[in-house]
């Protein structure tokens, strides 16, 4: 095996688990929070909060060096308006992830200290929820965007 093909299989695997664990992670959330049971909730976004940390922060971490491993070994320059347009997508895709890591733990915070009082959720939980889901929208999208890029190289 060669370093270039070790390197784009790292960075596809990368892509892999962005792209999973970002889709596991909005679908578990969104049946936890359907039930409407607290201490399921609260369960939940505990998970999901330690599965965001582990894979979805390690693979965002190594998507740029392996991606700029690639572009050294093909001799790719920076300059490819699909490598820019992916770059751009993934700086778009980072400022939705980003906050919403810290809703994720504020919402799983709220519903466990709702468990522990034995209280419904408050409406704090219900609005980051709402604004969790829309960020969710065009973070995920430009994920995808950016795969599309990778494969295709349109431009």
């Amino acid at each position: 095996m060669t370093p270039y093909v070790l390197v784009k299989f790292m960075h596809v695997l990368g892509a892999i688990v962005i792209l999973g664990t970002g889709t596991g992670i909005a679908f578990f959330m969104l049946m936890a929070h359907r039930t409407n049971d607290v201490a399921f909730i609260a369960r939940t976004a505990s998970v999901v909060v330690i599965a965001d940390a582990i894979f979805t922060f390690s693979a965002v971490l190594l998507q740029p060096v392996t991606g700029g491993l690639l572009m050294m070994l093909s001799a790719i320059p920076i300059t490819e308006h699909w490598l820019l347009a992916s770059l751009a997508l993934y700086a778009v895709a980072g400022l939705f992830w980003i906050p919403v890591v810290f809703m994720q733990i504020e919402m799983r915070d709220l519903a466990r200290k709702a468990t522990d009082q034995r209280s419904a959720l408050p409406q704090r939980y219900f609005m980051l929820f709402r604004r969790w889901f829309a960020f969710g929208i065009p973070g995920f999208g430009a994920t995808m965007l950016i795969l599309w890029l990778m494969i295709a190289k349109p431009f």
